[in-house]
C-alpha cells in the first residue's frame, strides 16, 4: 500500500522520534537535554559502552556516530524490529492516534501529481528569483533595501519578483516543457471558461515563496509595487498543494529554530523576515487572514504555549480577542496561548528596526496569558457602577470559562476569574466608602476616553496582575516612577507597560495608582498639575521618598532637569531591566520547585542557567547605578 506524503508527515509530526526510539533504548541522563528534544543513548544497532546514538525531536531523525546508521521513525522500526514499512507506519499512526487510511487508487494518483506539481513550483520560484536580480527587478530591490532587508536575507527566504507581464511566467514554464494543465493546477495563471487565454496570476509584485512543513514551495504571496492595484498583498489560490487556512508562513524554519521552545505568530511576511534578520527565527505568520483553528493546531504541535503577537492598535486588539475566543474551547493543561501586544502604531518590523532585537525579546518575555486577554476584553472601557452591570460581568465571565472543554482547566479558569471579580469589586466598594471619585463615580475631563482608561487601569492594578504586597523601595522601581512624574509624556507613550508593571513596594503601588487616576482625569499632562494631584491623593510622601532615593544615586535622567530624549532612553533601559529581572525571578521559582520535585541533572542545569542570566541582569544594573554615582562625583568635583 502506498501512503500519501501528507499522511506520513502528519503522523511523524504528532509523535516525537524520542518516543519511538525510547521504547527500545535507555537515554543517557548526563548527555540528554529533554527540554531541547535532544537525546543520547548507547546504539541499539551495535554494541557500545558510551552513548554515541543521537536522536533529535525537532528534526525527527536519529544518527549513530559510531556505526553511522541514521533514519526516521519508520526506518528505526523496519531496521531494528524487522517490521515491514506498512507495519511501521501502522505502529506510528497508532501512537499518533490517527486512523490508517483505506487504500485509495485515486488518492495515490493524486499524490503522484502533487509530486510533479512541487517540481513546477520550484521552477517558478527560480524564475521569480532570477527576475528580482535582473534588470527588471531594480524597483523591487530598491523597495527591499528601503525596508532594511539584506541580500543574504532575500536569498534565505528565496524572495523574487514577478514581472509586470501577462505571460512572462507562463511562457518560461512552457519553454521548460511544463504542460498547460500543470501550470493551471499550481494556481500560477488565471484561467476558466470566461477567460479565452490564461494569463499570469502574479504581475508586478515582490514574491514570497510559501513552503510546507518539509520546506517545499507550495504557493506564493505577492506584494504589489504599484499603489494603483486594489490588493496590496495577494496569495496563490487554493490548489491541490495549498489551502490557505492550513499553512503557516515560515513553518519549517521556525520549527527547527524553536527546538520545542517558544514560537511567535506575527501578522505578516515582512514581520517574519525582519525578525529573522535580527536572529529571531522562531516566528511564523498566517497568510493574510485571521488565525484559523488548523493553524492553531500547527502552532501547538511545535510548542505548548505559542505567543501571538499583534499590532498595537484597535485592529490588533480585536484580532487578539478573536484568537482568544477561538482557542478557549481547546485549551488544556500544557496547551494554551500567550499574547504580546505591541506599542501603539508599531509592528514587529518597526520595533526591531527602531529598538533592536532586545525590545522584541522583552515584549515576548512579558506576553500576557490567555486569562488576561479575556479579562481585558470584558472590562476594557466599561464602567460597572450598578449592581446590574456587575452581575452582567460575572455572567459573561462564567459563560467564557464554561466554553472550555477540559474539565480541570475549566475549573481553574472559573476560580481565577471569580477571584479577579471579587478583588475588582472589593476595591471599588472601598473607594466608594472613602468618598473617592473614580471608577463608578463622577469624572472630570473628557468622559469617554477617561472612563475607558480608568476602568482598565484600576481593574488591572487591583486584579492580582500586579503585586501590591509591601516591600522595600528599590532604586530601579523608584527611578521608573520618578521619571514618569517628571516627564509625563512617558506615561502616555508607555501606558500599558506602566499599568501592568509588577512593583514590590506598596508605596510605589499607591503612587502608580494615583498616577493612573490623574491620567484618567486629564491632569497628567503637566508636571506641576500632576504633582498637585498626587499630593491631593496622598501619594506625595511616596514620591518624595522615591525622589530622595533617585537623587542619592544621582540617576539624573529621571529628574526634572533632564531632556526628554535622555529621560526616555534611560526609562526604556530601566524598564527592560525590570521586566527581565521579573521574568527571571518567576522562572527561578519554577526551576527551584522543579528541582525540589525531581532532582535530575537536567533540572539542575536549567536552574544554573537561570541564575547566570539573573546575575547578568543584576550586573548590568549595577554598572548603570555605578555610572550614576561616578558621574555625580565628577559633577561635584
Amino acid at each position: 500500500m502506498r501512503f500519501s506524503t501528507s499522511f506520513l508527515d502528519e503522523i511523524r509530526d504528532r509523535v516525537p522520534i524520542s518516543q519511538v526510539v525510547g521504547q527500545r533504548v535507555t537515554f543517557d541522563k548526563r548527555k540528554t537535554n529533554a527540554a531541547r528534544g535532544d537525546y543520547w543513548a548507547c546504539c541499539p544497532f551495535h554494541g557500545e559502552k558510551s552513548p554515541s546514538f543521537h536522536c533529535e525531536d525537532r528534526k525527527g531523525r536519529y544518527h549513530c556516530f559510531g556505526c553511522g546508521v541514521s533514519g526516521d521513525h519508520f526506518r528505526f522500526l523496519t531496521e531494528l524490529d524487522g517490521m515491514s514499512f506498512p507495519e511501521a507506519v501502522e505502529r506510528v499512526a497508532e501512537m499518533a492516534g490517527v486512523p490508517m487510511p483505506a487504500r485509495d487508487p485515486e488518492a495515490e494518483r493524486k499524490e503522484k501529481e502533487r509530486a510533479s506539481l512541487t517540481d513546477v513550483m520550484e521552477m517558478a520560484t527560480g524564475f521569480f528569483q532570477d527576475n528580482l536580480q535582473g534588470h527588471g527587478g531594480a524597483e523591487a530591490r530598491a523597495y527591499l533595501r528601503g525596508r532594511g532587508i539584506s541580500s543574504a536575507t532575500q536569498q534565505a527566504f528565496r524572495l523574487g519578483f514577478a514581472p509586470d507581464s501577462r505571460n512572462g511566467l507562463k511562457e518560461f514554464l512552457a519553454g521548460k516543457g511544463v504542460g498547460k494543465g500543470q501550470i493551471e493546477a499550481c494556481g500560477l495563471v488565471r484561467h476558466g471558461p470566461d477567460i479565452p487565454v490564461s494569463y499570469d496570476w502574479f504581475r508586478g509584485r515582490i514574491m514570497f515563496p510559501i513552503e510546507d512543513v518539509r520546506g517545499r514551495v507550495i504557493a506564493f504571496g505577492g506584494r504589489a509595487l504599484s499603489s494603483d492595484v486594489p490588493a496590496k498583498y495577494m496569495n496563490s489560490p487554493d490548489t491541490e498543494l495549498f489551502h490557505k487556512g492550513r499553512v503557516l508562513y515560515n513553518h519549517a524554519r521556525a520549527r527547527k529554530a524553536a527546538r520545542g521552545g517558544p514560537v511567535v505568530a506575527v501578522e505578516g511576511y515582512m514581520d517574519v523576515i525582519a525578525l529573522a534578520q535580527v536572529g529571531v527565527e522562531n516566528a511564523v505568520a498566517p497568510l493574510g487572514t485571521a488565525l484559523t483553528e488548523h493553524q492553531l493546531e500547527l502552532l501547538w504541535r511545535m510548542t505548548g504555549e505559542p505567543v501571538l503577537c499583534f499590532d498595537g492598535d484597535e485592529a490588533g486588539l480585536r484580532a487578539a480577542w478573536r484568537a482568544a475566543e477561538m482557542a478557549l474551547p481547546m485549551v488544556q493543561a500544557g496547551r494554551t496561548l500567550r499574547f504580546a501586544l505591541l506599542p501603539q502604531g508599531k509592528d514587529p518590523d518597526d520595533l526591531v528596526r527602531e529598538a533592536g532585537r532586545e525590545a522584541f525579546d522583552a515584549l515576548v518575555a512579558e506576553a500576557r496569558p490567555l486569562a488576561d486577554i479575556l479579562w481585558m476584553r470584558e472590562t476594557s472601557g466599561r464602567v460597572f457602577d450598578t449592581p446590574e452591570r456587575r452581575a452582567e460581568l460575572e455572567q459573561n465571565l462564567r459563560a467564557l470559562s464554561g466554553r472550555i472543554r477540559d474539565e480541570s482547566v475549566r475549573r481553574h479558569y472559573a476560580q481565577e476569574l471569580r477571584e479577579r471579580v471579587q478583588t475588582f469589586f472589593g476595591a471599588a466598594q472601598q473607594r466608594r466608602r472613602g468618598g473617592e471619585r473614580g471608577f463608578g463615580g463622577k469624572q472630570q475631563g473628557r468622559p469617554g476616553a477617561a472612563a475607558g482608561r480608568l476602568a482598565v487601569s484600576e481593574s488591572l492594578a487591583r486584579s492580582g496582575l500586579v503585586r501590591s504586597a509591601g516591600g522595600h523601595m528599590s532604586l530601579r522601581e523608584a527611578a521608573i516612577m520618578v521619571a514618569l512624574v517628571n516627564h509625563p509624556a512617558l506615561i502616555d507613550e508607555h501606558f500599558d507597560a506602566v499599568e501592568m508593571m509588577a512593583l514590590a513596594s506598596a508605596e510605589l503601588v499607591r503612587l502608580r495608582s494615583a498616577l493612573l487616576d490623574a491620567l484618567a482625569h486629564g491632569v497628567a499632562h503637566e508636571r506641576e498639575a500632576l504633582r498637585e494631584a498626587l499630593d491631593a491623593a496622598g501619594a506625595g510622601g511616596a514620591l518624595e521618598q522615591a525622589e530622595m532615593l533617585v537623587r542619592r544615586a544621582n540617576q539624573w535622567p529621571a529628574l526634572p532637569d533632564a531632556a526628554l530624549e535622555d529621560a526616555r532612553e534611560a526609562f526604556l533601559q530601566t524598564l527592560h531591566l525590570h521586566r527581565s529581572a521579573g521574568f527571571l525571578h518567576k522562572e527561578l521559582k519554577v526551576a527551584e520547585q522543579a528541582l525540589a520535585n525531581e532532582p535530575t541533572e537536567e533540572n539542575y542545569r536549567h536552574l544554573v542557567e537561570i541564575q547566570a542570566e539573573l546575575r547578568n541582569v543584576q550586573a548590568t544594573e549595577a554598572l548603570i547605578e555605578g555610572f550614576g554615582l561616578l558621574s555625580g562625583r565628577a559633577g561635584r568635583s
